[in-house]
C-alpha cells in the first residue's frame, strides 16, 4: 500500500495540526483524520504515521522549530495550513502534483465501487473479516455481529449479508455449485485474493485498525 510521493517541508504544518487535536499526540493510521489527509495529500497513512512518530521524538530541527512556532498558538497553525492550501492549489491535483509520480493503488481501496457506492474495498475487506467469524447459517441479517458491522460502516444489513454470500462463492473450502451473478463478484474476488487465502489474525488486525476510519476513535 506504499506509494512513490514526495514529501515537502510544509506538509508538517498539515500533520501537525492533527497531531495537536485532543488527545494532543500521535493518531492511529486509520483514524478518519488521517486516511483525509493521507488522500489529499496522495501520500499514504502508513506514510504520514512515520512521520507522526518524527513529531512526537522532535526528530530533525525543522521540526522543533515548527513546534517551537506552532504547537502553543492553534489558531496560528491553523491560519498558516490555511495559507498553504490555498497558495500550493490544493483541489487543483495537475497543477499540485506536477513531477511527482503519483500511484493511487492504496487510495482506490477507500473509492465507492462502481457496483455499489454505498461499499469500498475497505469496507469489503472489514466484512470479509467478519466472514471468517461467521458460519454461513449465520450470515444473515438478523444475526448481531452482521447488524452491529453495518452500523458501525453505515450500510445495510442487507448489503453485508450480500457481500458475505458472493465470498462464500469465492471460498475454496465451500466448494458451492451454484453459480451467482451478483456484481460484487469481481470485487469481492480481489479483495479474497489478497486476504482471503493469508493469515486471518493478520487480516483481523487489519480490520481492527480501518474500523477507527468509521468509529472516530484514535
Amino acid at each position: 500500500m506504499a506509494k512513490n510521493a514526495k514529501w515537502h517541508d510544509d506538509y508538517w504544518l498539515l500533520l501537525m495540526q492533527i497531531y495537536l487535536r485532543k488527545p494532543v499526540g500521535p493518531k492511529s493510521v486509520y483514524s478518519r483524520e488521517m486516511v483525509t489527509l493521507a488522500l489529499e495529500l496522495h501520500i499514504a497513512p502508513q506514510v504520514l504515521a512515520t512521520k507522526m512518530q518524527e513529531i512526537a521524538t522532535l526528530e530533525t530541527p525543522r521540526i522543533e522549530r515548527i513546534w517551537q512556532t506552532y504547537s502553543d498558538n492553534p489558531r496560528k497553525l491553523a491560519r498558516a495550513a490555511r495559507l498553504l492550501r490555498e497558495m500550493k492549489g490544493f483541489g487543483r491535483a495537475d497543477a499540485f502534483y506536477e513531477g511527482v509520480e503519483v500511484n493511487e493503488t492504496w487510495e482506490k481501496d477507500w473509492e465507492p465501487l462502481q457496483e455499489n457506492p454505498q461499499l469500498t474495498p475497505v469496507i469489503l475487506t472489514l466484512i470479509l473479516d467478519l466472514y471468517f467469524r461467521l458460519t454461513p447459517a449465520t450470515m444473515v441479517k438478523e444475526t448481531p455481529e452482521v447488524q452491529e458491522l453495518a452500523k458501525t460502516i453505515k450500510i445495510s444489513s442487507a448489503d453485508v449479508v450480500e457481500v458475505l454470500e458472493v465470498f462464500q462463492h469465492c471460498d475454496p473450502y465451500l466448494n458451492r455449485r451454484d453459480v451467482t451473478f451478483s456484481r460484487l463478484l469481481l470485487p469481492c474476488q480481489a479483495v479474497w485474493q489478497r486476504y482471503g487465502n493469508g493469515d486471518t489474525e493478520a487480516l483481523a488486525s487489519l480490520a481492527q485498525q480501518l474500523r477507527l476510519y468509521y468509529g472516530g476513535d484514535r
